[in-house]
């Protein structure tokens, strides 16, 4: 990254940072769209079982991996800064904290995850499914999370276009490794949606690997020596990124967890509606990653402005990027509308997942205004290391607003299931109003201390 002195320039640079990592998130969540796709069509129940493995994994991983997130901002503001002797050190901590809590995440599923499973009300075969694919998936923990530290460290760079590279390596890897372990290739015997657990921890281990060579051979990540020092550990230096990552994993989770407890609260409507809702959802989280895309690029120009010094141009950079995750919100909104029908196709050919999973597309087009806001605003409070107060205004607005209300309107409205859906939306739209408003108070406090 460089300097920039006007507003196009600064659009060039957020460009050439963001698509990469718009590239990369949706390749990275394609590997979830093809998990939930080929296990559909292998069968319903799969399909269901994978719904609830996913909705148990995806906001421990979400909100975990946001506390790896940390070495992001971490690493951009000592960029900004001139201090890149310290920046090996950051890292190599994360790859450290990456491990441990690989550890605790294994050791805590042991011991809860059937007791936790067996509290719920699923079909057996649905529990078993659910059940198989997590322990699949588990022998793949330590590489996703050490890879997350990676990823944090070489887009702190602004080489955004490198992590794109390693995703689109890896996405032709894990449809083939579905496609021999869900419906049985190679010798290799059909495992149905458990199979997807398999393929991903697989290829898991796959990016890591391709990260390390590149960042230990590869210009200009090796002039950091990551890999070529031998680092002790230090527990300040943990606080330092707990500190930071605990309130993002936090703030991650408190909204990733909301849809997975919606999934798991659906389940005495029945498997058809399981099914259908997790299609549907799994389609506009994919949508999801346009203005996450943007929140990651804001940490990194936002960070690398701070750090710098440079606070209007990092009040610019926010501004351009919110803009543009809601002109993009629009577009996105739009198509959805149209081609419900079409997207639901995708995912089943049973008639009546087929016709609830189109309804609940409806509901997914009002998803994306609140994100477009809402997502980006996060990424830059991230930028200015402002996570805190961050993190309790997403469980304010997902868990204390959206989900009770949802889950009124879902048993004591006729809306049922749908009910659920519009809480959700009512939460986003709140997460969106109250973050929006505490950037603005962020930065209008810098701008104060410094004179701006």
């Amino acid at each position: 990254m460089v300097q920039t002195y006007t507003k196009g320039q600064k659009l060039k640079q957020f460009f050439l940072i963001l698509l990469p990592i718009l590239i990369t998130q949706l390749s990275m969540y394609a590997m979830n769209f093809f998990d939930t796709i080929m296990a559909g069509n292998y069968s319903s129940t799969d399909l269901a079982g994978v719904a609830i493995g996913s909705s148990i994994w995806v906001p421990i991983f979400t909100g975990l991996s946001g506390i790896l997130l940390s070495i992001t901002p971490i690493v951009s503001q000592l960029i900004g800064a001139g201090e890149k002797k310290d920046v090996s050190f950051s890292v190599i901590q994360g790859i450290y904290v990456s491990t441990v809590m690989a550890f605790i995440v294994i050791g805590i599923g042991s011991i809860f995850l059937d007791p936790f499973l067996n509290m719920m009300q699923l079909d057996d075969k649905v529990q078993q499914i659910a059940h198989d694919y997590l322990v699949a998936l588990s022998f793949g923990i330590f590489p996703l999370f050490m890879y997350q530290v990676c990823r944090s460290f070489i887009d702190a760079l602004g080489m955004t276009r490198t992590t794109m590279i390693i995703t689109l390596l890896s996405l032709p890897v894990n449809v083939a490794l579905n496609y021999v372990f869900i419906y049985g290739a190679l010798f290799v015997p059909p495992f149905g949606g458990v199979g997807a657990g398999y393929a991903s921890a697989i290829t898991y281990w796959f990016i890591l690997f391709v990260a390390i060579w590149i960042i230990d051979q590869r210009v200009p990540f090796q002039q950091f020596r990551i890999w070529r020092q031998v680092q002790p550990v230090d527990l300040r230096k943990w606080k330092d990124i707990l500190i930071i990552g605990v309130p993002i994993g936090l703030s991650i989770f408190f909204e990733t967890s909301i849809f997975s407890a919606v999934t798991l609260l659906m389940s005495p409507f029945g498997t058809v509606t399981v099914a259908s809702h997790q299609a549907a959802l799994n389609f506009a989280s994919m949508l999801y990653m346009v203005p996450l895309s943007i929140s990651i690029a804001l940490t990194i120009v936002v960070g690398f402005e701070v750090g710098a010094r440079r606070f209007k141009d990092a009040s610019t950079y926010s501004f351009l990027g919110i803009s543009i995750a809601v002109g993009l919100s629009f577009f996105c909104g739009l198509l959805l509308f149209i081609y419900k029908d079409v997207v639901a196709a995708l995912y089943t050919d049973d008639s009546n997942v087929l016709t609830l999973t189109s309804q609940f597309l409806l509901y997914a087009v009002f998803f994306q205004l609140s994100d477009a806001i809402q997502a980006p605003v996060q990424g830059a409070l991230r930028g200015y290391k402002d996570v805190n107060v961050t993190f309790l205004m997403a469980f304010i607005s997902y868990w204390i607003i959206g989900l009770p209300l949802g889950y009124m309107l879902a048993n004591f409205t006729l809306l049922g299931p749908f009910g659920y859906w519009l809480g959700l939306i009512t939460g986003l739209a709140a997460g969106a109003v109250t973050l929006s408003y505490r950037l603005w108070w962020v930065q209008k406090k810098y701008r104060k201390q410094h004179s701006i």
